[in-house]
């Protein structure tokens, strides 16, 4: 005879706001100073299914995936910042053709079209700060990149701060072994 409590949460701790690691595949340095970043929202269209009574929501066919947003620290010496925006540039409008090409180049220097993306992870950490969950991203390239505000009246000195709004492919939530949760 099986326990009533036996389907019941066993882990009573809960999840820590502060408790995430980003990594980026193609730039690392772009995601070293992440401090804020969400699970975008995923949504499932429905179907209107015609009745004399009353029309009826069925599930649709079709998901949807919102951005996914990261904010990160800006570095002194603007390298991940740059390597964002160069990245952005090189995909969208560039000045040459060599910018798009060189978005395009694999580690041997070959142009190979997969290159204009990248993979990404949001680790989840428990409390303990390990590890317990990774949502993986695939094919990220980024849509929007936040401005970089100067203003000398400021008495107080606030580091910046870049908001990177990125497309995706998919994104699936695993364990630490890869397997789906």
């Amino acid at each position: 005879m099986t326990s009533p409590f036996s389907s019941q949460i066993q882990n009573r701790n809960f999840l820590s706001p502060v408790g995430f690691e980003f990594s980026l595949a193609k730039y690392p340095k772009a995601a070293f100073f992440c401090n804020s970043a969400r699970i975008p929202e995923i949504n499932l269209g429905t179907y209107t299914q015609p009745s004399y009574l009353k029309d009826i929501d069925v599930p649709g066919e079709k998901l949807t995936y919102g951005d996914l947003n990261i904010r990160f620290l800006v570095d002194e010496n603007l390298e991940n910042y740059m390597s964002i925006h160069n990245w952005l540039t090189g995909l969208g409008f560039p000045e040459t053709p060599d910018q798009f090409k060189k978005q395009l180049l694999d580690e041997d220097g070959l142009v190979d079209p997969k290159e204009q993306w990248s993979d990404g992870t949001l680790s989840i950490l428990n409390s303990n700060y390990r590890t317990t969950a990774r949502v993986k991203f695939s094919d990220l390239f980024p849509v929007a990149l936040t401005s970089l505000d100067f203003d000398a009246t400021n008495s107080d000195i606030e580091y910046f701060t870049a908001d990177v709004a990125f497309k995706y492919t998919v994104y699936n939530i695993v364990n630490t072994k890869g397997d789906p949760l």
